[in-house]
């Protein structure tokens, strides 16, 4: 679904190619263009759509074609690098028009003070403003940097963007550090965006706030005038049309290669007959080499009218099929850890209640970041002593299968498969990687060392590591695992959770996520420590 450029473009990206110095191509040939207000991007892992912001942005050069931006760019990378001692206001961006403004109003008239802040008289108030906006007090302006969590950091990030009101704005999953409240803080932002906002993200509900979705497939960029949603409905019935097409074009060749095959059959028979009469020379030799002539000509027109069809039906087939797309994806089938409804699996309690997770149960963990989620997971894994808040973890089974927010635990310089293979060590080889090639790990990326694979391939294996392991885990446990996945990747997820004979605990601040799984619980620790069950609600 390729558009021309709409006639108010912020960016036009112009057969812009980028290979990498070791050679690979990251960005082949895309050409394409955002127009003003929201556009969600989107794309499978490895599409290249952070390398397409960085492009964008003017971090990374071209190695040929170009980018055309209608005005400054401001850009928000997926991890943002923080100097934990500088101040709020500088990360804001205001601190040389804030802090000239504040030597002026104390009598200092130097007039490189006055240059500092040109038109931004009102830039402490706007300040203050911004940070309102990320759910902090005025007086944060001049503490360091390091006194914000990760999630209060990217919203005074991305605050100090919109208040430099740089006309194009590029967010690069700006949702994956953040808990349900600075979600709702960012929403509340986008919603209010003025300029152009491109946002490469996996959420859902940020996604839908978006006014257009552009894709990027392949070589091409393509724009949908919709949310999420909307979009992903029109490609699902595009692709439905696309296949029944191909199914029609299919069985149009098969009647056309029939028919060739019987004209070939008839003209044969002709030949025969004319050859039996000219031998027994019924006719005589002038007209027998008239008729042989003759059938000669018909054959000729016949074979090529037949052959013309065939080649027709041929070519809308090829076009057809070029219309279906062939994706890879992952197929995650989990092994059966056989665990009966009734068997005790882990408690997690409080000093007034606890909570038994009991055999195949779905459990959600939620809370605000540094709650103490991630620690409660741990706990399960290492020990049942109480921490902070009085919180409370038991496991009652050995089988747990944790993957953290971090993926650190692979062995760097050991191959996929050997890491694999050690958390399987009696399934057979031949079949432990038919069950790798299911999460797209085949061929020669089973063989590379872990220390090799890209950010997206590290996850799988891991992932790979955590559901393939023999015997299964009767808990598996997932900290945030939506942040480093495509959406296709956590459709296939979801199903798998959902399917999993087992029981299994998520932390994760995607409510979306979350209620695909049909939990069977959800648990909050509040803003005092203390434990409660809570409804997500729709």
């Amino acid at each position: 679904m390729s558009h021309p450029a709409p006639l108010h473009a912020s960016v036009i990206l112009d057969r812009l190619t980028f290979t990498w110095p070791d050679g690979t191509t990251a960005i082949d040939a895309v050409s394409g263009a955002f127009g003003s207000g929201r556009t969600g991007l989107v794309g499978r892992n490895g599409a290249g759509k952070s390398t397409l912001l960085r492009l964008m942005a003017g971090e990374l050069a071209p190695t040929s074609g170009f980018v055309t931006a209608s005005g400054e760019v401001a850009y928000l990378p997926q991890q943002l690098t923080l100097d934990v001692d500088r101040r709020v206001a500088e990360l804001l961006g205001v601190s040389a028009a804030l802090d000239a403004v504040r030597a002026i109003t104390a009598g200092d008239v130097d007039p490189a003070h006055f240059d500092a802040v040109g038109d931004d008289w009102d830039i402490e108030a706007r300040a203050e403003a911004a940070l309102a906006e990320a759910g902090l007090a005025p007086e944060f302006l001049d503490r360091r940097v390091g006194e914000l969590s990760g999630g209060e950091a990217v919203l005074v990030a991305i605050a100090g963007i919109r208040l430099r009101r740089a006309p194009i704005t590029l967010l690069d999953e700006p949702t994956n550090n953040l808990d349900r409240d600075a979600r709702a803080k960012l929403a509340a932002m986008v919603q209010a965006w003025k300029g152009t906002l491109i946002v490469v993200s996996h959420d859902l509900s940020l996604l839908e706030l978006m006014d257009e979705t552009a894709e990027l497939y392949g070589r091409t960029l393509s724009v949908f005038g919709g949310p999420y949603s909307e979009w992903r409905t029109w490609l699902d019935a595009e692709q439905d049309a696309a296949r029944q097409a191909e199914a029609t074009a299919a069985q149009t060749l098969r009647k056309e290669k029939r028919q060739r095959i019987e004209a070939e059959v008839k003209l044969a028979h002709r030949a025969r007959t004319a050859k039996k009469a000219e031998i027994e020379k019924r006719v005589p030799k002038i007209v027998a080499h008239g008729r042989k002539m003759a059938a000669e000509v018909s054959a000729g027109k016949l074979r090529t009218e037949v052959g013309a069809k065939e080649e027709a039906a041929r070519s809308v087939l090829d076009e057809a099929g070029r219309r279906v797309r062939s994706d890879a994806s992952m197929k995650i089938e989990l092994p059966d850890p056989q665990v009966s409804r009734s068997r005790r699996i882990a408690t997690i309690a409080e000093e007034e209640r606890a909570w038994v997770i009991q055999g195949p149960e779905r459990v959600a963990l939620i809370g605000r970041n540094g709650a103490g989620k991630t620690t409660l997971l741990e706990r399960l894994v290492a020990d049942a002593r109480p921490f902070e808040g009085g919180l409370h973890a038991e496991a009652h089974t050995d089988l747990i299968g944790y993957l953290p927010q971090r993926v650190d635990g692979l062995d760097e310089h050991r191959s996929v498969f050997e890491n694999i293979a050690a958390a399987a060590p009696h399934v057979p080889e031949k079949e432990l990687r038919n069950r790798l090639a299911r999460f797209l790990i085949r061929g020669a990326t089973a063989e590379r060392p872990v220390a090799a694979l890209s950010g997206g391939e590290r996850f799988r294996v891991a992932l790979a590591k955590l559901l393939l392991a023999d015997p299964a885990p009767h808990l598996v446990m997932l900290d945030e695992p939506t942040n480093n996945l495509d959406l296709d990747t956590v459709d296939q997820l979801v199903e798998a959770l959902r399917a999993y004979r087992g029981a299994v605990l998520v932390v994760s601040h995607d409510d979306a996520f979350l209620r695909r799984l049909d939990l069977d619980l959800t648990l909050e620790i509040d803003g005092d420590g203390r434990l409660q069950e809570v409804s997500l609600g729709s």
